[in-house]
Protein backbone atom coordinates (compact mmCIF):
# COMPACT_ATOMS: atom_id res chain seq x y z
CA UNK A 1 0.00 0.00 0.00
CA UNK A 2 1.54 3.34 -1.00
CA UNK A 3 1.65 6.30 0.94
CA UNK A 4 -1.25 8.21 -0.73
CA UNK A 5 -3.61 5.22 -0.17
CA UNK A 6 -2.50 5.20 3.46
CA UNK A 7 -3.46 9.20 3.46
CA UNK A 8 -6.51 8.65 2.18
CA UNK A 9 -8.04 5.70 5.19
CA UNK A 10 -6.36 7.99 7.59
CA UNK A 11 -8.17 10.82 6.11
CA UNK A 12 -11.46 8.68 6.01
CA UNK A 13 -11.06 6.81 9.99
CA UNK A 14 -10.79 10.81 11.39
CA UNK A 15 -14.28 11.47 9.82
CA UNK A 16 -16.06 8.35 10.27
CA UNK A 17 -17.39 8.82 14.17
CA UNK A 18 -16.23 5.81 16.69
CA UNK A 19 -19.67 5.00 17.35
CA UNK A 20 -20.96 4.35 13.23
CA UNK A 21 -17.05 2.65 12.26
CA UNK A 22 -18.80 -0.84 12.58
CA UNK A 23 -21.65 -0.26 10.73
CA UNK A 24 -19.85 1.12 8.27
CA UNK A 25 -17.29 -1.22 7.82
CA UNK A 26 -19.89 -3.58 7.47
CA UNK A 27 -21.41 -2.03 4.86
CA UNK A 28 -18.14 -1.52 2.88
CA UNK A 29 -17.71 -5.48 3.32
CA UNK A 30 -14.13 -5.76 2.26
CA UNK A 31 -13.32 -7.32 5.55
CA UNK A 32 -14.18 -10.86 7.14
CA UNK A 33 -16.04 -11.03 10.26
CA UNK A 34 -13.07 -12.56 11.90
CA UNK A 35 -11.25 -9.11 10.95
CA UNK A 36 -14.00 -6.77 12.01
CA UNK A 37 -14.45 -8.50 15.62
CA UNK A 38 -10.91 -7.72 15.78
CA UNK A 39 -11.81 -3.77 15.43
CA UNK A 40 -12.02 -2.59 18.73
CA UNK A 41 -14.31 0.67 18.27
CA UNK A 42 -13.39 1.71 21.93
CA UNK A 43 -9.77 2.02 21.48
CA UNK A 44 -8.24 5.17 20.03
CA UNK A 45 -8.72 6.43 16.30
CA UNK A 46 -5.09 6.27 16.33
CA UNK A 47 -4.63 2.46 17.30
CA UNK A 48 -7.93 1.53 14.83
CA UNK A 49 -6.39 3.35 12.13
CA UNK A 50 -3.72 1.60 12.63
CA UNK A 51 -5.39 -1.89 13.24
CA UNK A 52 -7.31 -1.41 10.01
CA UNK A 53 -4.69 -0.34 7.94
CA UNK A 54 -2.23 -3.54 8.96
CA UNK A 55 -5.88 -5.69 7.38
CA UNK A 56 -6.11 -3.75 4.29
CA UNK A 57 -2.55 -4.40 3.61
CA UNK A 58 -3.21 -8.27 4.29
CA UNK A 59 -6.05 -8.28 2.56
CA UNK A 60 -4.48 -6.40 -0.73
CA UNK A 61 -6.99 -3.76 -0.39
CA UNK A 62 -5.82 -1.14 -3.51
CA UNK A 63 -7.10 2.81 -3.83
CA UNK A 64 -10.57 1.83 -5.31
CA UNK A 65 -11.19 -0.11 -2.47
CA UNK A 66 -10.92 2.31 0.29
CA UNK A 67 -12.11 5.06 -1.69
CA UNK A 68 -15.49 2.83 -2.04
CA UNK A 69 -15.45 3.36 1.99
CA UNK A 70 -14.90 6.66 2.12
CA UNK A 71 -18.15 7.03 -0.18
CA UNK A 72 -20.15 4.77 1.72
CA UNK A 73 -19.86 7.61 4.11
CA UNK A 74 -20.37 10.12 2.70
CA UNK A 75 -23.64 8.73 0.83
CA UNK A 76 -24.86 8.03 4.53
CA UNK A 77 -24.18 11.50 5.71
CA UNK A 78 -24.76 13.73 3.10
CA UNK A 79 -25.07 17.00 5.36
CA UNK A 80 -21.58 18.45 5.56
CA UNK A 81 -19.40 20.35 3.39
CA UNK A 82 -21.06 23.50 1.34
CA UNK A 83 -23.37 21.79 -1.69
CA UNK A 84 -24.15 23.99 -4.57
CA UNK A 85 -27.49 23.11 -6.25
CA UNK A 86 -27.82 23.54 -10.39
CA UNK A 87 -30.61 22.84 -12.99
CA UNK A 88 -30.61 21.02 -16.29
CA UNK A 89 -31.90 22.99 -19.45
CA UNK A 90 -33.48 22.31 -22.43
CA UNK A 91 -33.78 17.98 -22.67
CA UNK A 92 -33.32 16.31 -25.44
CA UNK A 93 -36.46 13.78 -26.68
CA UNK A 94 -34.76 10.67 -25.10
CA UNK A 95 -33.41 12.36 -21.89
CA UNK A 96 -36.28 10.99 -19.73
CA UNK A 97 -35.40 7.62 -21.08
CA UNK A 98 -31.45 7.63 -19.79
CA UNK A 99 -31.20 4.79 -17.41
CA UNK A 100 -28.35 3.97 -14.76
CA UNK A 101 -26.03 2.16 -17.21
CA UNK A 102 -26.15 4.40 -20.13
CA UNK A 103 -25.74 7.37 -18.23
CA UNK A 104 -22.52 5.50 -16.12
CA UNK A 105 -21.00 4.56 -19.47
CA UNK A 106 -21.59 8.14 -20.80
CA UNK A 107 -20.51 10.42 -17.90
CA UNK A 108 -17.39 8.57 -17.46
CA UNK A 109 -16.49 8.20 -21.44
CA UNK A 110 -17.38 12.52 -21.39
CA UNK A 111 -15.10 13.29 -18.67
CA UNK A 112 -11.64 11.19 -19.57
CA UNK A 113 -11.84 12.79 -23.15
CA UNK A 114 -11.99 16.29 -21.14
CA UNK A 115 -9.43 15.29 -18.69
CA UNK A 116 -6.25 12.98 -19.27
CA UNK A 117 -5.97 11.59 -15.77
CA UNK A 118 -9.53 11.42 -13.68
CA UNK A 119 -10.64 8.45 -11.36
CA UNK A 120 -14.23 8.37 -11.67
CA UNK A 121 -16.81 6.02 -9.08
CA UNK A 122 -20.31 5.99 -9.58
CA UNK A 123 -23.13 4.39 -7.14
CA UNK A 124 -26.76 4.73 -7.05
CA UNK A 125 -27.95 5.05 -3.31
CA UNK A 126 -31.51 3.59 -1.50
CA UNK A 127 -33.25 6.40 -2.33
CA UNK A 128 -32.42 6.62 -6.31
CA UNK A 129 -30.11 8.73 -6.41
CA UNK A 130 -27.12 8.87 -8.41
CA UNK A 131 -23.74 9.65 -6.36
CA UNK A 132 -20.45 10.41 -7.98
CA UNK A 133 -17.10 10.96 -6.69
CA UNK A 134 -14.43 12.45 -8.90
CA UNK A 135 -10.60 12.22 -7.95
CA UNK A 136 -9.07 14.73 -10.37
CA UNK A 137 -5.77 15.19 -12.03
CA UNK A 138 -4.42 16.91 -15.13
CA UNK A 139 -2.14 15.86 -17.91
CA UNK A 140 1.10 15.75 -15.38
CA UNK A 141 -0.50 14.87 -12.23
CA UNK A 142 -2.38 11.61 -11.20
CA UNK A 143 -6.03 11.99 -9.37
CA UNK A 144 -6.03 13.53 -5.91
CA UNK A 145 -8.26 11.48 -4.06
CA UNK A 146 -8.10 13.57 -0.72
CA UNK A 147 -9.95 16.49 -2.04
CA UNK A 148 -12.56 14.60 -4.25
CA UNK A 149 -15.86 16.21 -5.82
CA UNK A 150 -18.89 14.45 -4.90
CA UNK A 151 -22.21 15.11 -7.66
CA UNK A 152 -25.58 13.68 -6.83
CA UNK A 153 -28.29 13.86 -9.82
CA UNK A 154 -31.62 12.09 -9.48
CA UNK A 155 -32.23 10.52 -12.83
CA UNK A 156 -35.29 11.74 -14.90
CA UNK A 157 -35.00 15.34 -13.11
CA UNK A 158 -33.15 17.96 -13.94
CA UNK A 159 -31.54 18.65 -11.23
CA UNK A 160 -27.52 18.15 -9.85
CA UNK A 161 -25.67 18.77 -6.72
CA UNK A 162 -22.49 19.39 -6.24
CA UNK A 163 -19.56 20.48 -3.81
CA UNK A 164 -16.07 20.58 -3.11
CA UNK A 165 -15.82 21.75 -6.71
CA UNK A 166 -13.55 24.53 -8.05
CA UNK A 167 -14.23 27.12 -11.05
CA UNK A 168 -11.41 25.29 -13.59
CA UNK A 169 -13.04 21.78 -12.97
CA UNK A 170 -16.43 23.76 -12.78
CA UNK A 171 -16.57 23.39 -17.26
CA UNK A 172 -15.61 19.96 -17.23
CA UNK A 173 -18.22 19.17 -14.90
CA UNK A 174 -20.75 20.97 -16.44
CA UNK A 175 -20.14 19.58 -20.13
CA UNK A 176 -19.95 16.10 -19.19
CA UNK A 177 -23.19 16.38 -16.84
CA UNK A 178 -25.06 17.54 -19.78
CA UNK A 179 -23.89 15.79 -22.68
CA UNK A 180 -24.45 12.02 -20.41
CA UNK A 181 -28.26 13.02 -19.12
CA UNK A 182 -29.51 14.22 -22.98
CA UNK A 183 -29.74 17.75 -22.37
CA UNK A 184 -28.24 21.11 -23.82
CA UNK A 185 -27.46 23.31 -20.80
CA UNK A 186 -26.94 23.98 -17.28
CA UNK A 187 -27.46 26.78 -15.11
CA UNK A 188 -26.68 27.67 -11.23
CA UNK A 189 -29.94 27.34 -9.12
CA UNK A 190 -29.02 30.00 -7.09
CA UNK A 191 -29.19 27.82 -3.85
CA UNK A 192 -26.93 26.29 -1.84
CA UNK A 193 -26.18 24.81 1.92
CA UNK A 194 -24.28 22.54 3.97
CA UNK A 195 -27.22 19.92 4.25
CA UNK A 196 -27.61 18.57 1.08
CA UNK A 197 -31.12 16.94 2.25
CA UNK A 198 -32.82 20.73 2.82
CA UNK A 199 -31.83 22.11 -0.62
CA UNK A 200 -32.97 19.04 -2.38
CA UNK A 201 -35.94 18.88 -1.13
CA UNK A 202 -36.77 22.58 -1.60
CA UNK A 203 -35.41 22.59 -5.07
CA UNK A 204 -37.41 19.45 -5.85
CA UNK A 205 -40.61 20.41 -3.48
CA UNK A 206 -40.38 16.40 -2.15
CA UNK A 207 -40.98 18.54 1.28
CA UNK A 208 -44.57 18.47 2.79
CA UNK A 209 -46.17 21.65 1.48
CA UNK A 210 -48.86 22.51 3.51
CA UNK A 211 -50.82 25.91 3.19
CA UNK A 212 -54.11 27.26 5.26
CA UNK A 213 -57.41 27.42 3.31
CA UNK A 214 -58.92 29.66 6.51
CA UNK A 215 -57.65 31.81 9.36
CA UNK A 216 -56.11 28.71 12.10
CA UNK A 217 -56.46 29.26 15.82
CA UNK A 218 -53.33 30.26 17.92
CA UNK A 219 -51.80 27.51 19.74
CA UNK A 220 -52.99 27.78 23.26
CA UNK A 221 -50.38 28.16 25.77
CA UNK A 222 -50.15 25.66 29.24
CA UNK A 223 -51.43 27.61 32.58
CA UNK A 224 -52.94 30.73 31.58
CA UNK A 225 -53.89 33.48 33.44
CA UNK A 226 -57.64 34.40 33.68
CA UNK A 227 -58.36 37.30 31.69
CA UNK A 228 -60.82 39.50 30.51
CA UNK A 229 -62.70 37.44 27.38
CA UNK A 230 -63.50 40.65 26.12
CA UNK A 231 -59.62 41.22 25.50
CA UNK A 232 -58.74 37.78 24.46
CA UNK A 233 -60.94 38.08 21.64
CA UNK A 234 -59.84 41.04 20.35
CA UNK A 235 -56.14 39.42 20.46
CA UNK A 236 -56.98 36.33 19.09
CA UNK A 237 -58.04 37.36 15.65
CA UNK A 238 -54.96 39.44 14.76
CA UNK A 239 -52.97 36.53 15.98
CA UNK A 240 -54.47 34.16 13.85
CA UNK A 241 -54.43 36.55 11.33
CA UNK A 242 -50.38 36.95 11.61
CA UNK A 243 -50.60 33.10 11.63
CA UNK A 244 -52.30 32.84 8.26
CA UNK A 245 -50.00 34.88 6.43
CA UNK A 246 -47.22 32.99 7.88
CA UNK A 247 -48.48 29.83 7.45
CA UNK A 248 -49.47 31.16 3.44
CA UNK A 249 -45.81 31.96 3.10
CA UNK A 250 -43.98 29.39 4.24
CA UNK A 251 -46.19 26.91 4.70
CA UNK A 252 -47.26 25.04 7.47
CA UNK A 253 -45.80 21.79 7.86
CA UNK A 254 -42.23 21.14 8.41
CA UNK A 255 -39.62 23.19 6.53
CA UNK A 256 -36.36 22.07 5.06
CA UNK A 257 -33.52 23.26 7.03
CA UNK A 258 -32.19 26.16 5.28
CA UNK A 259 -29.02 27.22 6.80
CA UNK A 260 -29.42 30.95 5.30
CA UNK A 261 -30.42 33.45 2.40
CA UNK A 262 -27.96 36.17 0.77
CA UNK A 263 -29.36 39.29 -0.83
CA UNK A 264 -27.22 41.31 -3.38
CA UNK A 265 -28.12 44.74 -3.53
CA UNK A 266 -27.14 46.94 -6.18
CA UNK A 267 -29.65 49.65 -6.09
CA UNK A 268 -29.72 53.66 -6.00
CA UNK A 269 -28.98 55.04 -2.66
CA UNK A 270 -31.68 56.98 -1.67
CA UNK A 271 -31.19 59.64 1.79
CA UNK A 272 -31.98 62.98 1.55
CA UNK A 273 -29.44 63.98 4.20
CA UNK A 274 -26.49 62.36 2.43
CA UNK A 275 -26.02 64.18 -0.63
CA UNK A 276 -22.62 62.76 -1.00
CA UNK A 277 -24.14 59.02 -1.54
CA UNK A 278 -27.22 60.31 -3.11
CA UNK A 279 -25.29 62.14 -5.98
CA UNK A 280 -23.65 59.24 -7.01
CA UNK A 281 -23.86 57.77 -10.50
CA UNK A 282 -22.86 54.04 -9.31
CA UNK A 283 -25.49 51.98 -7.52
CA UNK A 284 -24.98 51.35 -3.95
CA UNK A 285 -23.63 47.79 -3.57
CA UNK A 286 -23.83 45.76 -0.36
CA UNK A 287 -24.71 42.53 0.79
CA UNK A 288 -26.87 41.21 3.51
CA UNK A 289 -26.96 37.87 4.94
CA UNK A 290 -29.74 36.10 7.08
CA UNK A 291 -28.81 32.66 8.99
CA UNK A 292 -30.25 30.78 11.00
CA UNK A 293 -30.06 26.60 11.80
CA UNK A 294 -33.65 26.67 10.09
CA UNK A 295 -34.18 30.15 8.20
CA UNK A 296 -37.38 29.55 7.16
CA UNK A 297 -38.64 28.32 10.68
CA UNK A 298 -37.49 31.10 11.88
CA UNK A 299 -39.01 34.08 9.52
CA UNK A 300 -42.13 32.09 9.89
CA UNK A 301 -42.19 32.09 13.89
CA UNK A 302 -41.32 35.85 13.18
CA UNK A 303 -43.88 36.81 11.35
CA UNK A 304 -46.27 34.73 13.52
CA UNK A 305 -45.31 35.88 16.52
CA UNK A 306 -45.62 39.49 15.58
CA UNK A 307 -41.66 40.74 15.87
CA UNK A 308 -42.36 40.89 11.81
CA UNK A 309 -44.62 42.71 9.84
CA UNK A 310 -47.35 40.72 7.72
CA UNK A 311 -48.21 40.20 5.13
CA UNK A 312 -44.55 38.89 4.33
CA UNK A 313 -42.25 40.58 2.03
CA UNK A 314 -41.87 38.54 -1.23
CA UNK A 315 -38.19 39.43 -0.82
CA UNK A 316 -38.39 36.66 2.03
CA UNK A 317 -41.96 34.82 0.76
CA UNK A 318 -39.90 34.00 -2.62
CA UNK A 319 -37.64 31.49 -0.91
CA UNK A 320 -39.81 28.46 -1.01
CA UNK A 321 -41.89 30.05 -3.74
CA UNK A 322 -38.37 29.77 -5.88
CA UNK A 323 -36.41 27.29 -4.29
CA UNK A 324 -33.43 29.92 -4.02
CA UNK A 325 -31.41 31.36 -1.73
CA UNK A 326 -29.35 33.78 -3.56
CA UNK A 327 -31.18 37.00 -4.87
CA UNK A 328 -29.59 39.80 -6.56
CA UNK A 329 -31.59 43.02 -6.16
CA UNK A 330 -31.38 45.89 -8.70
CA UNK A 331 -33.06 49.15 -9.50
CA UNK A 332 -34.32 47.82 -13.01
CA UNK A 333 -36.20 45.31 -11.43
CA UNK A 334 -38.27 45.84 -8.27
CA UNK A 335 -38.34 42.32 -7.31
CA UNK A 336 -35.47 39.85 -6.40
CA UNK A 337 -33.97 38.64 -9.96
CA UNK A 338 -31.34 35.59 -9.67
CA UNK A 339 -27.78 36.01 -10.81
CA UNK A 340 -25.21 32.90 -11.44
CA UNK A 341 -23.39 32.67 -8.21
CA UNK A 342 -19.88 30.33 -8.47
CA UNK A 343 -19.44 27.53 -6.09
CA UNK A 344 -16.22 28.22 -3.50
CA UNK A 345 -14.08 25.58 -1.69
Amino acid sequence: MDDSTKRVLQRTMRRIPSYMLRTTLEKWGRLTAEQQQSIHCIQSKWAITEALLTICEENKLAMKHLTELEMIYIMDNPNQGMWYASQLLDPEDDAHSVDLMQFKEQFKSHLKELVRHVSVKIKKNTDQAVWIRIAWGDAFSRPNHLKPTYVVHYLQTPYVFVTSLTLKQKPLLSQAVVLSTRYRAIKDANLSGRKLTAIRDLLMRTYQQVFPTKYPSPLTENNQTISNPHIEKEQAEPAANRLHMACKAFGGGALPQLQSAVYKLETKFRDHSNKTMTEREEPFRCVVKFASTNLLESLRHCASSGIASTPVTPLLSCIPLKGRNYFVITDNDPGPSSQTRQPQN
